[in-house]
């Protein structure tokens, strides 16, 4: 069995301290009896009975059944109001019960009990059940009635197996006795006065034991200032941690890559299309950091064909003209070698050489290719994880560019940052899903960000339909009179194999599938259990078009650029995330050519699928996208990942609490100039394992 502090732990508490900060996930109301007059279906009561029958039914399944006689103390204003047939009856419903549970409630017992009301069976005016009601007190008539009812809102603590509420209120209680009052406030009293923010002493006394003149709803809702001021606490030291994260930045030194830039206007000149008006900013402020001696950390968001890649290549230019090494990693082998590919063809003419290293190469030629990394025979290296294995050391690294950042953690992130002499990379980090503003502000409050918010001229705007999956031939006539024009067609399914859970067409399934269906098409398979080799020899039967059909799962939910496919089936679109949606139908309309997306679902819909699928189709903005993911899910599923080092919120809520996050912002800014001492006290309190993020 689980020791006392065996079971805190598991909470997050381990110490007193930790105790004032549990707060509570709601609130009950428990200062008063309920009256007769308001009892009703779906009431929530606090009532005192006498028990005059207990019994244990056997059908339709064992049960107890507790008939309680509801009384009110003397004082109650209903007392004597009603004649005996209009008191209400009540009975308890306990299917799932101890022996001690039938001892307590015994008949002539006298109870205390809170519950939920509900009609009894058969409906009857006046003849009520509550279904494993909370028992508060049971005795006898004496000991319920000279009880004293609680002089304040009861609160509900989050608990684990093993720990019950009564226990762990009893702890937390005894640690407001004993500590509260020298539990000192971590911000400076000019800050509490000049933003009216309550002593944290006293808001949390309000949290744990709010008196009755409080408001419930606005506990409920977290509205109160009471609520308001552990909010702003927590978002401050995220704040305060990313910031001082950006002033420890400052102060190292970087190489500043001023260098000849021949390379990156052959480059420029080289290209078959112009950059875009963002392209053209987004790099002019790449460059400026890179010839400075701080390093750079900066992140580069875009939506799906925005062009980050040719952003990503003058970056690597820049330093490679300066005579540093530059490294590009990215999450999967597929997306690396895309990079690979069209990196090689705009650089190797000018004369860059580019290693490529991954998990599939050969021994040998890993260990050739990682002697030519180390004596600087590469510029560049472009790959996968293998980037930051054991045995890879750059000769002069300058630049690393990280795409799909979010895949990775935070250690793998800061691999490269340091470099033997001491000096720090500069480093680019790229996503595709964007952000929306106030995760930015939480998230990468310590980066500078870059935002293309541009496509590039020509691309075709992309038709999305909504096809319930019983109108599935039409689909496939739309495949065949796509295939017949020389297009090629991408189907999307969410699993390799058969599930019990859930009822889904697999790849495998869906190939065999569409291959009966077009016998005269070559229908190819991609899938995440291929070898390497595998999906490679896929990829490029689909790029030279001869394959028609690709069928695959998310594996080419990123990176994946074949100009000529031009629809995109995603079956069981309601299975899917709404930025993995956007990502896939970001694959198509990447040529000249007209391009639709059709989701295909399946009825009936829960209200977020609806929801998701409803976005998808009203937009094709990446940004606007993101924001209302972020409204459907709230941050800490939108996150999904939970950003590995970034602080969890346990309070604070990112939609509903920016103006919250607002201040914190500038608060830290102050804090971390004029009041330095104060800001490592309430990251102590706060962040008490802040170093433990960066292994997340």
């Amino acid at each position: 069995m689980a020791t006392l502090d065996a079971l805190l732990e598991k909470l997050g508490i381990t110490t007193p301290q930790d105790l004032l900060l549990h707060l509570p996930l709601r609130y009950a109301d428990f200062t008063e009896l309920t009256p007769f007059s308001a009892w009703g279906a779906g009431v929530s009561v606090q009532v005192q009975g006498v028990v005059i029958a207990s019994q244990i039914h056997y059908k339709p399944k064992r049960q107890l059944i507790v008939q309680v006689q509801p009384l009110l103390p003397a004082s109650s204003e209903e007392s004597g109001a009603f004649s005996p047939p209009l008191v209400p009856s009540l009975q308890l419903r306990f299917l799932y019960f101890y022996p001690s549970q039938q001892k307590q409630l015994a008949v002539g017992r006298h109870i205390r009990l809170h519950g939920e009301l509900r009609l009894a069976f058969p409906a009857q005016a006046g003849h009520f059940e509550l279904i494993h009601p909370q028992i508060l007190l049971a005795g006898d008539a004496e000991q319920v009635s000279n009880a004293p009812l609680p002089s304040h809102l009861t609160p509900i603590y989050p608990t684990t197996a093993g720990l019950g509420q009564t226990r762990l209120c009893r702890l937390i209680e005894q640690a407001l006795a004993q500590h509260l009052s020298a539990y000192p406030d971590t911000l400076p009293p000019a800050i509490l006065k000049k933003n009216g923010l309550l002593p944290l002493p006293q808001a949390l006394s309000i949290l744990h034991q709010p008196p009755v003149s409080i408001s419930l709803a606005q506990l409920s809702n977290r509205d109160h200032p009471a609520w308001q001021r552990v909010k702003f606490d927590e978002l401050l030291a995220q704040q305060l941690s990313l910031q001082q994260a950006r002033v420890q930045r400052t102060a190292q030194q970087a190489p500043a890559c001023q260098g000849p830039h021949l390379l990156v206007r052959q480059f420029l000149e080289q290209l078959p299309f112009r950059l875009t008006q963002a392209q053209q900013r987004v790099s002019t402020e790449i460059h400026q950091d890179l010839t400075q001696t701080q390093p750079m950390t900066r992140l580069l968001q875009g939506d799906v064909g925005s062009g980050k890649t040719v952003v990503a290549a003058m970056a690597m230019l820049q330093v490679i003209a300066a005579g540093y090494q530059a490294a590009l990693m990215a999450p999967t082998e597929i997306l690396a070698e895309q990079h690979y590919q069209k990196l090689s063809s705009w650089l190797a003419p000018l004369g860059v050489r580019l290693a490529w290293l991954s998990a599939s190469i050969s021994k040998k030629e890993r260990q050739l290719t990682l002697a030519a990394i180390a004596s600087g025979d590469y510029h560049a290296v472009i790959g996968t994880h293998a980037l930051i294995q054991q045995g890879v050391v750059f000769h002069n690294l300058g630049l690393n560019v990280i795409d799909e950042q979010h895949r990775f953690g935070v250690a793998q992130r800061m691999h490269w940052l340091t470099r033997p002499d001491g000096l720090f990379v500069h480093q680019l980090l790229m996503t595709a899903t964007p952000i929306p503003r106030t995760l930015a502000m939480t998230l990468y409050a310590d980066f500078d960000v870059s935002t293309l918010d541009e496509l590039p001229p020509g691309r075709q705007p992309i038709v999305t339909k909504l096809i319930e999956s019983s109108r599935r031939e039409a689909v496939l006539q739309h495949i065949q009179r796509e295939v017949e024009v020389g297009r090629q067609v991408y189907w999307v399914c969410p699993l390799i194999e058969e599930s019990e859970h859930l009822d889904l067409q697999t790849a495998l399934a869906t190939q065999a599938e569409l291959a009966a269906r077009f016998p005269t098409l070559t229908v190819g398979l991609l899938h995440g259990r291929m070898s390497l080799p595998e999906k490679a020899a896929v990829m490029q039967a689909f790029q030279a078009n001869q394959l028609a059909v690709l069928v695959a799962t998310t594996v080419i939910e990123v990176g994946v650029d074949v100009p000529n496919a031009t629809l995109m089936v995603i079956e069981h679109a309601e299975r899917f995330g709404l930025a993995q949606l956007h990502q896939l139908r970001g694959r198509v309309g990447r040529g000249e050519h007209a391009s639709v997306c059709v989701l295909l679902y399946e009825s009936p819909l829960g209200e977020q699928a609806k929801a998701r699928l409803r976005t998808l189709y009203e937009f094709q903005d990446g940004f606007e996208i993101a924001n209302q993911d972020l409204l459907i899910r709230g941050p800490g599923e939108f996150l999904g990942w939970r950003q590995a080092g970034v602080p969890y919120l346990r309070y604070a809520d990112l939609t509903q609490d920016q103006s919250l996050l607002e201040l914190a912002r500038h608060v830290a800014a102050t804090m971390v100039a004029e009041y330095p001492d104060a800001v490592q006290l309430h990251l102590d309190r706060w962040l008490p394992n802040r170093a433990k993020l960066l292994h997340a």
